[in-house]
């Protein structure tokens, strides 16, 4: 193996920024802990795995299933 690979003068991606865009979330506490934990089974960051999860969900065009309780007045 090499003892050097030169990436300090690797040239950035023009077109890296078009691949991934940044947003905000709120997720529960639980589906964190969840993912932190199977990326560390993985040995890949969370964030990664949770974008691979949802990648696949889009390209499988995969629908949640879930149902919403009924609320009063529509209050939560």
């Amino acid at each position: 193996m090499r003892k050097e690979y030169g990436v300090f003068k690797a040239k950035k991606d023009r077109h890296s920024k078009r691949l991934k865009q940044s947003v905000t979330m709120r997720l529960e506490r639980a589906t964190v802990h969840y993912f932190n934990g199977l990326a560390d089974e993985l040995d890949v960051p969370y964030q990664t795995l949770i974008n691979y999860y949802l990648r696949d969900c889009a390209l499988t065009r995969r629908r949640p299933s879930m149902r919403w309780l009924p609320t009063k007045h529509g209050a939560a």
